[in-house]
């Protein structure tokens, strides 16, 4: 039985994201393996800035030979070259393994080994985190670059309006909330974060108090 602490990290990249989406899938995955989560880590953050008070504070407490759970590899960085490399070498400092569930080389990390095994996976392991990350970062950056391209070619056309508010989503929410349902019902509901609930509800009293002036 693996004697290090496994550490699980939940991250969305707004605030209008379910953070917590994937923990089921960690959890399942830590119990197909015979280990179970000490603790978790979730947030909302930019996978593309280290400004990340969640995952700092994860790894200034883990300890040599812990294990930190994501789901992709994505959900650790989107960072640029430098940035990773000073994650990286935080994360190495500590002696933490990572395993991420769309790594399966990595998943026999979650359970310490023999001296040679383990250093050979760490190796093959750091690799393809390498890779993993250079991708996410190139998908991050496509992905901003089409979103500015199709932003510009709609004010071009007259057609950019800016983000849209979906009504629908705000109707649901406030039915429940009416309803009598709590904020983490109405989250588990509409897999959205709790901040997005508490917004929709405060919005709408603030519109209420508005037309009652």
């Amino acid at each position: 039985m693996n004697s290090n602490r496994i550490y699980a990290y939940l991250r969305a990249s707004t605030k209008d994201q379910n953070a917590e989406r994937a923990r089921q899938d960690l959890q399942e995955f830590a119990t197909s393996n015979g280990v179970a989560i000490s603790a978790w880590f979730i947030e909302n953050e930019s996978g593309a800035s280290l400004a990340r008070p969640e995952l700092m504070k994860l790894l200034d407490i883990a300890q040599s030979g812990d294990v930190l759970l994501v789901e992709q590899v994505d959900r650790l960085s989107r960072l640029n070259a430098e940035d990773w490399e000073k994650l990286t070498g935080m994360i190495k400092g500590k002696g933490v393994r990572v395993v991420a569930l769309d790594l399966p080389t990595s998943h026999m990390m979650v359970n310490s080994g023999d001296e040679f095994t383990t250093r050979m996976m760490q190796a093959l392991n750091s690799m393809m985190l390498d890779m993993l990350a250079a991708i996410a970062r190139k998908d991050h950056q496509d992905r901003k670059r089409r979103q500015a391209q199709g932003i510009k070619l709609a004010k071009a056309e007259g057609k950019f309006k800016g983000r849209q508010i979906d009504t629908g989503l705000h109707e649901r929410v406030l039915k429940l909330r009416d309803a009598g349902w709590s904020y983490t019902e109405i989250q588990k509901a509409t897999n959205v974060a709790r901040t997005t609930i508490s917004r929709i509800i405060k919005t709408n009293l603030k519109n209420i108090h508005d037309n009652i002036i």
